[in-house]
């Protein structure tokens, strides 16, 4: 099994697989934001929720729903700001992972990944990462 990586570029493609692989997880998990309504505790991320108020009609009251789950579709994602977080951290997961993935593969495959694939490599993350921070949009204070 040949490679086209050097011990560094090993080492970085490694590391780049696992900071791609937790920063997806952390955009799939809904514990972004934890806090309690109506004496519950609930939980929140860009696109998923846990323990969430909802209307019930039939007693005319709010109750808790005590699961978790999506949004039933984006236009109810609360406000415009978390779509846009979800479509920028959704965008930044994606780069990260791509990237992450060819390093992979130059681990096994010779001349897969020359110095100029691997600067521009570190570009796009380095992108990505902006984007996973909010920086990209001009969403950081």
């Amino acid at each position: 099994m040949a490679s086209s990586l050097t011990c560094a570029g090993v080492v970085w493609a490694f590391l780049s697989f696992l900071c791609a692989a937790a920063s997806c997880v952390g955009f799939f998990m809904p514990y972004w934001l934890l806090g309690s309504q109506l004496e519950k505790s609930v939980s929140f991320g860009t696109f998923r929720r846990c323990s969430y108020p909802v209307r019930d009609e039939s007693r005319q009251m709010t109750v808790m729903v005590e699961q978790c789950g999506r949004y039933a579709s984006f236009q109810a994602i609360p406000s415009a700001e978390w779509r846009i977080c979800t479509v920028v951290t959704g965008l930044g997961c994606g780069l990260l992972l791509l990237v992450a993935l060819t390093a992979l593969m130059g681990c096994c495959v010779s001349e897969l990944i020359s110095r100029t694939v691997g600067r521009v490599a570190g570009g796009i993350q380095f992108l990505g990462g902006k984007w996973m921070c909010g920086e990209g949009m001009g969403l950081s204070r």
